[in-house]
């Protein structure tokens, strides 16, 4: 599995590989996980839940490129069966992909697609696809954690639908060791995500007072990390209602912690402009909270299948404020059949199989 991250960062690719690789291993295959570290203080050579890791350098330090050109070394340099790009965004994927080509090696690819916070970087995204195409044309299977993303990137890329297979993040979340309770009388809400403009917490924080007007005791807590902290910041210690907010972080590799956080909303949001499968909500709902998406990208799919509330993407702060007290003035969820990441594992093994004996 290559990967521009994987263990000790984590996020929802890096999570994802955390909870497949030990299970596809489980079932018989030798893993190995492939990484960079922009850092160089990683080891070169470490161990996931018992998973091989190797790192290699990726620059530049201060940018998300990962240009890192000892993934096209490590690749040539030893024979692997099957190659599985997790992630398409960064410059790792493509290094990746020439490398199994030129040596001959069978690949498939997961998209795990987000958005970003850089017009430029928007705006490179159809020359970037262009350039992944025969890329990706030439792997053995395309992998979608959504219905979206098949018809995205089909659309996007002129791949046939036939040459992808959907397969959603699970949604495990172990619950809390000692329960956590609800306070009805001062209910919280979270905005979980990394702290990017795009991602929308600052829409959570505009939208607070409207939520106070009718629930006074209501609180806000924002979960992340990331640039656009200072800005959002600002923007809570300018609200009438700064008092009410919180912003800070839970440790990643904390999921007692994080379960716990989760546990204890009333409703949780994530009004990002572009998300796939986001693995943040599939967490809540695994908790059983409350979920308050934008309706738009892979988010819109959990809306109609009723796993989640949903608002206009250009919804007004009045609007997003009503949404988040009908929501949580609305009965508790009921228990729901959600995908597990044993059952994701199997599928992709079975992906495996299929891609090696192609």
């Amino acid at each position: 599995m290559v990967s521009a991250n994987a263990f000790p960062v984590m996020g929802g690719t890096e999570t994802h590989i955390y909870e497949v690789a030990p299970r596809i291993a489980a079932a018989g295959f030798d893993v190995t996980i492939l990484t960079t570290d922009l850092t160089g203080s990683l080891p070169r050579r470490d161990e996931m839940r018992g998973v091989p890791v190797q790192r290699v350098r990726a620059w530049p330090t201060d940018r998300d490129y990962y240009w890192a050109p000892g993934v096209y070394r490590t690749i040539r340099r030893e024979r692997w069966d099957l190659v599985h790009c997790q992630g398409y965004h960064t410059l790792v994927p493509p290094v990746a992909m020439a490398a199994c080509l030129r040596s001959g090696t069978p690949y498939v690819l997961t998209f795990h697609s987000g958005g970003h916070d850089s017009a430029l970087r928007q705006r490179l995204r159809g020359p970037q696809h262009l350039v992944l195409r025969p890329l990706l044309a030439r792997a053995r299977k395309l992998i979608a954690v959504s219905h979206f993303e098949v018809e995205h990137f089909s659309r996007e890329m002129h791949v046939p639908r036939e040459r992808f297979v959907m397969l959603r993040n699970g949604a495990a979340m172990a619950a809390p060791a000692d329960p956590v309770p609800i306070n009805d009388a001062r209910p919280l809400i979270l905005s979980v995500g990394r702290l990017e403009r795009y991602k929308g917490h600052h829409l959570v924080i505009d939208a607070l007072p409207y939520v106070l007007r009718a629930l006074p005791g209501a609180r806000l807590r924002i979960v992340g990390v990331g640039p656009f902290e200072g800005s959002l910041r600002a923007r809570a210690a300018a609200s009438p209602v700064s008092e009410r907010i919180e912003i800070g972080s839970v440790d990643p590799l904390d999921r007692q912690g994080m379960a716990r956080t989760l546990a204890g909303a009333s409703a949780v949001a994530l009004l990002s402009e572009y998300e796939a499968n986001p693995v943040a909500v599939m967490e809540a709902l695994a908790l059983g909270r409350r979920v308050l998406v934008a309706d738009t990208s892979g988010m819109s799919e959990l809306a109609r299948d009723a796993l989640a509330a949903a608002v206009p993407i250009d919804a007004t702060p009045e609007q997003i404020g009503r949404a988040l007290v009908d929501l949580i003035r609305s009965p508790e969820p009921p228990a729901l059949r959600l995908p597990t990441w044993d059952e994701c594992a199997a599928r992709l093994a079975d992906v495996y199989r299929e891609a090696l004996a192609a």
